[in-house]
């Protein structure tokens, strides 16, 4: 009998914590089953010029069984996912990996799973997403007035980018670095992995660390694949999964810290926000803070502290 094979993917380099991850999904699986089930990785489907929502296409089409990919890109199909772009909602990142691990973290699954073909078997980190520019550092809300801003296309991102008086440009990711290297926007706002991984370092000489936004990236698999798995094979799976979480939340821990340094050695300058000035912008977002709790039904919102 030949191996079945299955398709993951995703869109950043395969040197990054979330090729980390995918490289230890891969190895535990094909170990675990003795080479059963293989499994094929496309690392960065931008490299082979398709924009990166043809992941979500096709994992929904079943060709591909699983990809990583933003929450945010989800929530107009599951509004909960959207409890996940309230600004400044974790503190730290041990308070979001007990909620994505925890009863929040399952609530979400199941609202996927409810409304689309999709089934997520864990998060992965994306990190807390901060403010580059190409102008002057940023302090407060009020220093990025007029300033143009990429973000992904989300409704209370955008809101929050017009609550700091700045200009939202939210298009997808392929189109938004063409944008940002021609400098035909004035900033965006990414994890520092991101900020590296899409270039926007060699143009961008200001971060603001605002930890504005925390990024979880869902690992999406169709579901229909998943529950067409034999019943060892399917735990071979949700294991391989565990593993990876760990390592690539591990990897991106100690990757955001190494690439601060590097930035900094490069001549780039970050403004690492005072109290006030943290207040500040949290204040200021309150728009797209009450506009990301009324688009969550209150049993998600009372679920993310627990």
């Amino acid at each position: 009998m030949s191996p079945k094979t299955l398709w993951v993917g995703g869109y950043g380099p395969e040197q990054s914590s979330h090729g980390e991850g995918l490289r230890a999904f891969r190895e535990y699986v094909v170990t675990a089953t003795s080479g059963d089930l293989e499994v094929e990785v496309t690392w960065n489907i931008m490299d082979e010029g398709r924009p990166n929502t043809d992941l979500f296409d096709l994992v929904e089409s079943g060709q591909m069984f699983l990809c990583y990919f933003s929450s945010s890109y989800l929530g107009d199909r599951v509004v909960e996912l959207n409890v996940l772009e309230t600004p400044f909602l974790f503190d730290d990142l041990d308070m979001a990996h007990r909620a994505l691990d925890g009863d929040l973290g399952h609530s979400l699954r199941s609202a996927v799973r409810s409304k689309t073909p999709f089934e997520v078997l864990g998060f992965w980190d994306n990190g807390f997403r901060h403010m580059t520019n190409l102008k002057h550092p940023i302090h407060t809300p009020s220093d990025c007035r007029g300033l143009s801003v990429r973000m992904q296309p989300n409704t209370i991102h955008e809101a929050l980018i017009r609550a700091w008086g700045a200009i939202p440009v939210a298009v997808e990711l392929s189109e938004a670095i063409q944008l940002i290297v021609s400098r035909s926007v004035d900033a965006q706002e990414n994890p520092l992995a991101n900020t590296v991984a899409y270039g926007v370092d060699k143009v961008h000489p200001f971060v603001t660390m605002t930890g504005h936004l925390y990024g979880a990236r869902g690992l999406f698999a169709n579901g229909a694949a998943y529950e067409a798995l034999a019943d060892d094979l399917r735990a071979v799976v949700d294991e391989a999964v565990v593993r990876a979480i760990a390592v690539q939340r591990d990897s991106a821990a100690k990757f955001e810290e190494t690439l601060r340094h590097h930035m900094e050695i490069d001549g780039i300058e970050f403004v690492d926000l005072s109290d006030a000035e943290k207040s500040a912008f949290r204040d200021a977002s309150q728009p797209a803070i009450e506009l990301a709790v009324q688009s969550v039904p209150d049993h998600i919102q009372e679920l993310v502290t627990r």
